[in-house]
């Protein structure tokens, strides 16, 4: 970097010494410096080299997929919701309903209890419902969302809930 602001800089210098400068030169000039940054990207760097590639594989963290392996699933479920009644609000209002009635009968039949007053400060319990599920309920949009809807529900061993979409849908 260092060396390109003096090359820059006498090449100013150079310019203010030459009162008329040709239109070639001056391409010439600007070819130069488009050609200098490419001769550097195409340059291998050390670092890269000394490198293994099988020690990259290693340092790399482990992917999202992997992580619900890990969690020991304590209680699944597999539900059929029905979300005939989300139909019953305007239009515009039908898919946001559906979703709010997915977390309430999750949150009613799987037994995840909201805080009370009088319990001590924990960890809340959460809800996940995935992407997966979410784009279901959302795929024709905010005015027809489904009548019903199969999904998997996992608890793991901190209470923590989940909710996928059941194979086969």
């Amino acid at each position: 970097m260092a060396q390109e602001d003096k090359k820059e800089a006498q090449k100013a210098e150079e310019e203010q010494g030459k009162p008329t400068e040709t239109v070639e030169e001056a391409l010439e000039k600007e070819e130069e410096k488009e050609e200098e940054p490419l001769k550097e990207e195409t340059e291998p760097k050390e670092e890269e080299t000394l490198t293994p590639p099988e020690k990259e594989e290693e340092v790399k963290p482990p992917s999202r997929e992997e992580k619900p392996e890990e969690e020991e699933i304590v209680e699944e479920r597999i539900y059929t919701i029905p979300l005939g009644k989300a139909w019953i609000m305007p239009p515009r209002k039908r898919t946001p309903r559906a979703m709010r009635m997915i977390r309430a009968f999750i949150t009613k039949h799987m037994k995840l209890e909201a805080k009370k007053e009088g319990e001590e400060e924990e960890e809340p319990r959460t809800l996940v419902i995935t992407n997966e599920v979410n784009e279901k309920v959302w795929e024709r949009g905010v005015e027809k969302p489904p009548r019903k809807i199969r999904i998997r529900a996992a608890k793991d061993k901190e209470g923590n809930i989940t909710v996928y979409l059941a194979e086969g849908d």
